[in-house]
C-alpha cells in the first residue's frame, strides 16, 4: 500500500490477519502512474512499483508510535494560528495608520496599540486579542508536557547533549525518527529529512558539499547568505543525530 493516512493503521490491521504488509512512499509509486488519477491506475501503479528491485519501504509503526509526535503537531498547528492572528491584527491596525514593529517579541505593544484604534473596530480588534492569548497559553501548556516527555526519554536526553539542540528540537528528533537501519549514511538520514547539500557530481563521482574545517562554519557566513549557512549547519546536525542514534552514545565536542 502507498504510506499515506491511515495506511499505518490499515496495516497494523492486516498483519494482525497474518498477511505481510508492505508500505511505499506516494512519492515513489506515483512514477507508475500511466494515467488519470483513478482507484484502477493507482492500484495498477502500486503492483508494479512493489516488484522493483530497488524500492525502499516504510517500517509499519505502533499506535504508540504515531501518538508521540502528535503533541508536535499540536504545537505547530497552534504556533500557526498564533502568527496569523498577530498578521490579522497588524494588518488591520495598518488600516488606520497604526504600526509596530513586525516579531513576536513586539506583540504586547501591538495588543496596547489596538487601543488607539477608532471606537468601532475595538471590539473586533479585542476578539483578536482574546484569541492570541488563549492560544498562547495553549502553545505553553503543549510546550510544557513536551518538556516533561523530553526529560523522561533516554534517547531525547541522549540527543539534548548535541550543541544547538534543545527540548522540543531533541524531543522530535527522538519521537519522528524510525528505525535508523532503514538509512545506509547520515546522507540518507539527512536526505530524508529535506536536507541536502549542493552537488558537486562529475564523471561518475558523486561529491555532496565540501570537507569541513575547524573554522566551517565562520567561513561559510563569510561567503554565503545566512539562510543558505543555516540549511548546511542543519545538515549536519541531522548526520550528529543519526550518528547519535545509531550508535547509543551521547555527543561528545572533538577536542581543539
Amino acid at each position: 500500500m502507498e504510506a499515506c493516512s491511515g495506511a499505518h493503521h490499515w496495516a497494523r490491521e492486516l498483519a494482525a490477519l497474518g498477511d505481510e504488509v508492505r508500505l511505499m512512499p506516494a512519492a515513489y509509486v506515483k512514477p507508475y502512474v500511466k494515467r488519470g488519477k483513478t482507484d484502477r491506475a493507482d492500484a495498477e501503479a502500486i503492483c508494479e512499483a512493489v516488484a522493483r528491485p530497488p524500492m525502499r519501504f516504510v517500517p509499519v509503526k505502533s499506535a504508540a508510535a504515531q501518538a508521540a509526535p502528535l503533541d508536535h503537531k499540536a504545537r505547530d498547528f497552534l504556533i500557526r494560528q498564533q502568527t496569523q492572528t498577530v498578521n490579522t491584527i497588524r494588518a488591520h491596525l495598518a488600516e488606520f495608520g497604526i504600526v509596530v514593529a513586525k516579531g513576536i517579541h513586539n506583540v504586547d505593544r501591538l495588543l496596547e496599540a489596538a487601543g488607539r484604534a477608532p471606537e468601532a473596530a475595538r471590539p473586533a480588534l479585542e476578539l483578536l486579542a482574546d484569541q492570541f492569548r488563549d492560544l498562547r497559553e495553549r502553545i505553553e501548556t503543549v510546550t510544557k508536557r513536551i518538556e516533561v516527555a523530553q526529560k523522561t526519554d533516554p534517547l531525547a536526553r541522549r540527543l539534548a547533549t548535541i550543541p544547538g539542540l534543545g527540548p522540543i528540537a531533541s524531543s522530535a528528533f527522538a519521537v519522528t525518527t524510525p528505525d535508523v537501519a532503514a538509512f545506509r549514511s547520515a546522507r540518507d538520514y539527512s536526505a530524508w529529512l529535506g536536507l541536502t547539500p549542493k552537488p558537486h557530481s562529475s564523471g561518475g563521482k558523486e561529491r555532496l558539499g565540501r570537507r569541513p574545517a575547524d573554522d566551517w562554519l565562520w567561513g561559510m557566513l563569510q561567503r554565503k547568505p545566512a539562510t543558505v549557512v543555516a540549511i548546511a549547519l542543519a545538515n549536519r546536525m541531522a548526520r550528529m543525530v543519526w550518528a547519535r542514534i545509531r550508535t547509543g552514545e551521547s555527543y561528545r565536542a572533538t577536542p581543539a
